[in-house]
């Protein structure tokens, strides 16, 4: 029987964020009690808390929103690689031990275990050179256990402005921690959000 991995980190009000960005937070618009059968809330959230995919728009003015992207990449073969401890940036060579005929979709484990509850400000990224082998390999969606896939310092976003380049997508703030390097289906569908920079995902994983 197939097994599921959920890959998608916590999110509340501790969630960490890159600094400055919006937290998570829950305000009750109504609750259950005499007269009112329902709780509903309303939320205030940056897109990139918790696993997310961000949209061209986040890293290029004139790119297109979470909402207008194919859902095509977010979904099918996945092949999930190690790369443990290899910050501040993962170079091809880190990858190459699991890099023959890799499947369209490539995320990369670097954490022995995910900072879910706090702000890593050393965080490991991918070296843009090996995004462009990736995308060299035939790789269509990128994915990492970090909160992004350039440095947390970084202003010119040289890995983000590969996948401008190449056409790539990109998934982020995965927890890979108990996923053993190897062959999986993704499943990891950001929401319509039609003029979001990106959304937010329930990602999981299953076993062919």
């Amino acid at each position: 029987m197939p097994r599921l991995w959920d890959i998608s980190p916590p999110v509340h009000a501790g969630s960490p964020v890159f600094p400055g960005d919006t937290p998570y937070a829950q305000q009750w618009a109504a609750q259950i009690a005499p007269g009112c059968p329902v709780n509903v809330s309303s939320l205030t959230l940056s897109p990139h808390v918790g696993a997310h995919a961000d949209a061209p728009l986040h890293y290029d003015p004139q790119g297109a929103a979470v909402g207008a992207l194919d859902l095509d990449p977010y979904l099918g073969p996945c092949r999930v690689i190690h790369a443990i401890g290899r910050a501040p940036l993962v170079h091809w060579a880190d990858l190459a031990h699991a890099a023959a005929d890799l499947p369209p979709r490539v995320l990369v484990r670097t954490y022995e275990r995910m900072p879910v509850d706090r702000w890593d400000d050393a965080l490991a990224a991918f070296a843009p050179e090996t995004i462009e082998r990736l995308a060299d390999a035939g790789v269509r969606l990128v994915g990492i256990d970090t909160a992004s896939i350039d440095p947390a310092d970084s202003k010119d976003l040289p890995s983000h402005q590969s996948i401008r380049r190449r056409g790539l997508r990109v998934l982020e703030n995965l927890v890979l921690d108990e996923v053993p390097e190897g062959d999986y289906e993704l499943i990891a569908l950001p929401l319509k959000l039609m003029t979001a920079d990106a959304s937010p995902v329930r990602a999981v994983l299953r076993t062919p």
